[in-house]
């Protein structure tokens, strides 16, 4: 179990049931051990040795057994080791969106706003005559009748076309995001867990999407030594890897599937905390180099940053560490493509993602 660290735990000062608190700290824990359920109640009953949450009256067990009843947990009677169950998952993720963000309230129509019109579901309050094709829910059947009693009077009351008047609807645009999640070894290096908040932080802007934004794509893809896409069911689980840094072939994958989506506005997040170090030959071995300065590596790199703005792809990269060798190439990297760079600190990751995926939407719109 060496390599987690948590902070003190505080029993909150609430009526919530027994079950309910445990239900706090074992969905907090599940993402520092990637999904382990033994490890996951090692630590718990290390915290309650601690803390004493349980009871004699509530224990562990019952805790354990109440999360099967629930529908947390699989069933131990398939004759296989426990695992999460989708309800599970998805309350991981919305515990992540609370955590992060806040609780946020669903938008009615669940989509972001523009100054442009054009075809959706809001209207605005900018009124035009009406044209064929246009939706009767459209129609200002106030304004228009009274163009009407206008033009003919009480007497000779006939509503025509021309008396009609319709709202503008306000545009809703769509916005198609890939999420790069960085898993090389320096993401656990020197005692700083950066992994478990790049995770937390992927799991609470799917789960924003998913809520707030759903006309909107959100595909996530893992680099190291190479690069590959993952479900969002996937995210709690996510673990480091002895892998060196290639970036390449994750912006690679993220153009490849930003290609495919239909979407007009399109951008890429890419949450990492060094340098590239590697590329994949044509033959299928690796070019590597730890001290992330090779030239060779970098220009690839920087090509590719190149790309994504000829295909108005903004990269905005996410720099969870402070290092000031690595400004550099941040720099050249987002002044190529014309994106944007953070230098984030860990506690602040999701505040600055979230913020510039709004800010992406308003203004792309």
């Amino acid at each position: 179990m060496a390599g987690h660290r948590f902070e003190k735990y505080i029993t909150p000062d609430d009526d919530r049931t027994p079950f309910q608190k445990l239900l706090e700290l074992f969905l907090e824990i599940m993402v520092h051990t990637s999904g382990d359920i033994e490890e996951t109640f090692s630590w718990m009953k290390i915290v309650d040795e601690e803390h004493k949450i349980t009871t004699p009256d509530y224990t562990l067990e019952d805790f354990r057994s109440d999360l099967e009843k629930n529908g947390y947990l699989s069933d131990t009677t398939k004759g296989k080791g426990q695992k999460l169950t989708g309800k599970a998952e998805q309350l991981i993720r919305k515990r992540s969106l609370d955590q992060i963000f806040g609780k946020l309230k669903k938008d009615s129509g669940g989509n972001h706003r523009s100054t442009k019109i054009g075809k959706g579901d809001d209207h605005t309050t900018d009124q035009r005559p009406y044209q064929y094709g246009d939706s009767l829910q459209q129609i200002d059947f106030q304004t228009s009748i009274k163009n009407a009693q206008i033009r003919g009077g009480i007497d000779h009351f006939n509503l025509k076309n021309e008396d009609l008047v319709v709202f503008e609807n306000e545009h809703q645009s769509s916005m198609s995001t890939v999420l790069m999640i960085d898993i090389s070894h320096s993401m656990i290096l020197y005692g700083e867990d950066r992994i478990t908040p790049a995770k937390k932080v992927a799991m609470a802007l799917a789960e924003l999407i998913r809520t707030k934004y759903p006309k909107d794509n959100l595909d996530v893809i893992v680099f190291g030594n190479d690069a590959w896409q993952i479900q969002v069911k996937d995210l709690p689980y996510l673990q480091v890897g002895p892998f060196h840094t290639n970036t390449v072939a994750g912006l690679e994958l993220a153009m490849d599937l930003l290609r495919k989506r239909k979407a007009g506005n399109k951008q890429i997040f890419m949450i990492t905390d060094g340098k590239p170090t590697c590329l994949k030959n044509a033959d299928g071995t690796y070019y590597k180099n730890s001290n992330g300065q090779d030239p060779k590596v970098l220009r690839k790199t920087i090509n590719l940053a190149a790309q994504c703005r000829k295909m108005k792809i903004p990269v905005t990269t996410f720099m969870i560490a402070q290092d000031p060798y690595l400004q550099e190439f941040v720099e050249k990297f987002t002044e190529t493509n014309k994106g944007k760079a953070f230098y984030a600190g860990l506690e602040g990751l999701g505040n600055f993602i979230f913020s510039d995926y709004e800010q992406n939407k308003k203004r792309r719109s």
